[in-house]
């Protein structure tokens, strides 16, 4: 299947905390860089799982860019759509048990408009993955609508992530989620505070809820989370489950959400 997700390519700085942060001093760290971004962290997975992965989105054409690019090409992911500016880079802060906090310079990544989105981008698409981060500028949405659009016209069925409690709070609950309906997705992706923040779930697509170490609700189904040994980083823990989910249904979500967490960073 081909799997195309529209939304973010980041630079990921990861920092991952041996102790908790001094103030005013120095604290030691794991620190990486990688690849990442909610929708290139989904076709990252999707194609680790088998399937064929296609990201659509502005990057930057800077070297934060290129060294993203180049991490989800690596990856064996197609990578489309505009270039020019500064890429999104995202400073990733993960405690000592594995919670993370996210500092955000989205650069480039929410500016995709709709006459920039190129049909053959869709072309062959089974799914279309999309990132509630897409849908938190007004002035990407109308990108979003006519991926949307074109991937239904390919057949394929949608999906969208709410991504952010703060995106939506700031974007305004009701309308966030006017647009979201308006889309009319197979599924929709939450975890808690943001199916709180957005008004609980929408009626009509499956309803797939992430509860971190106490599983996934899908469509009301409630599953615990695989045993992990440690937990390094929950980072891209959610776009691990979106992936699984998409390629293969619940148990292969809960397994690739385990495998993710074992590890620093949000891709395979």
């Amino acid at each position: 299947m081909l799997v195309c997700t529209l939304g973010d390519l980041t630079l990921d700085v990861l920092v991952r905390l041996v102790a908790p942060v001094t103030v005013g001093g120095d604290t030691d760290a794991e620190i990486q860089l990688a690849p990442g971004g909610q929708a290139a962290n989904v076709a990252a997975w999707a194609s680790e799982l088998g399937a064929t992965a296609r990201f659509v989105g502005n990057r930057g054409d800077d070297e934060a860019g290129r060294l993203a690019l180049a991490g989800l090409d690596a990856r064996g992911v197609e990578v489309v759509g505009p270039v020019g500016g500064r890429n999104a880079v995202v400073c990733s802060l993960v405690t000592p048990d594995g919670e993370r906090s996210m500092a955000s310079d989205r650069g480039a990544s929410a500016d995709l408009r709709a006459d920039e989105i190129e049909p053959s981008w869709l072309d062959g698409c089974d799914h279309l993955f999309v990132s509630g981060y897409a849908l938190a500028r007004v002035s990407s949405r109308e990108a979003v609508r006519r991926a949307v659009e074109l991937a239904r016209a390919a057949g394929a069925s949608v999906s969208v992530d709410l991504s952010s409690w703060i995106a939506i709070r700031d974007a305004g609950p009701a309308a966030f989620r006017e647009v979201v309906e308006e889309l009319a997705p197979d599924a929709v992706f939450a975890n808690e505070d943001e199916e709180r923040k957005i008004g609980g779930p929408l009626p009509g697509p499956a309803w797939i809820v992430k509860r971190g170490a106490r599983g996934c609700s899908f469509d009301g189904a409630e599953r615990p989370a695989h045993p992990v040994e440690h937990v390094v980083d929950a980072t891209g823990a959610g776009d691990a489950i979106a992936a699984g989910w998409i390629v293969g249904g619940p148990d292969l979500a809960l397994r690739t959400a385990a495998r993710c967490v074992a590890r620093l960073g949000s891709m395979p």
